[in-house]
């Protein structure tokens, strides 16, 4: 990184002028990463070799020591994201590659959306709280066994254009986070989690690591979505 240059800039007036909301889990220290990488990065990975996984974990990696500065411990992932510009696949530790969309109908029933908490989550302790439940091996056979196994099925799903099964694993996905991660669900929606899962209205998921901020959504019907979720406001991200 070019650290005089951005001292320089810095003290001509550079400020970060950004529309997303900070403790939020939707990226805003990946999106400054991202923004800086960018602009002070010596050597940027130019975006049209991001297809080559070589250089995309090199990237990764880069981008993950960057942000250890928020979080004290990074993926990497959101400001990878927010640099390239494209939704990321991890196959494994060594197998990460860009992925297109699924042709979706934009006018359709159902459809992802956010629900504001109202409050800011802070990442280093929700972060903190999840490691040192990973030193139970219970917890450990939990994430290998279910929570992986799910959320791997979830993401096939949506990248197949298969709503259905979408839907049936995100209920299996929602259930277990609930009942296993309490501590990053912000306390006023463990019941409108459960409502979720027993009408089978909508089913909800952590943005980033909890504790606050952005709530993620999903339904069959946006519409009986939200009004069983009255009067908690919805904004739809994405339709199905």
């Amino acid at each position: 990184m070019d650290l005089r240059a951005l001292r320089a800039d810095l003290d001509r007036g550079l400020y970060f002028d950004s529309s997303i909301p900070q403790g939020y889990g939707v990226g805003s220290s990946g999106a400054m990463v991202a923004a800086l990488y960018a602009l002070y990065a010596r050597n940027p990975l130019p975006l049209d070799e991001a297809n080559e996984p070589e250089k995309l974990m090199m990237l990764k990696a880069e981008m993950a020591q960057m942000e250890c500065y928020f979080h004290g411990k990074s993926s990497g992932m959101d400001p990878t994201i927010c640099y390239l510009q494209l939704p990321l696949l991890v196959r494994s530790s060594e197998d990460l590659g860009t992925v297109s969309m699924p042709s979706l109908p934009t006018d359709g029933r159902g459809g992802i959306f956010l629900l504001n908490s109202g409050s800011p989550g802070e990442t280093q302790p929700m972060v903190q709280i999840f490691m040192d439940k990973l030193k139970e091996e219970g917890f450990r056979h939990l994430m290998t066994d279910q929570f992986k196994k799910y959320n791997d099925a979830c993401v096939s799903a949506f990248l197949d254009g298969k709503t259905d099964v979408l839907l049936r694993e995100l209920k299996k996905l929602s259930g277990l986070v609930l009942e296993n991660f309490g501590p990053m669900i912000p306390n006023d929606y463990h019941n409108l989690w459960q409502k979720g899962i027993d009408t089978n209205a909508y089913y909800l998921k952590l943005c980033g690591s909890g504790g606050g901020g952005y709530i993620l959504g999903f339904a069959p019907d946006l519409e009986h979505a939200k009004a069983e979720l009255d009067p908690h406001r919805m904004d739809v991200v994405l339709r199905f």
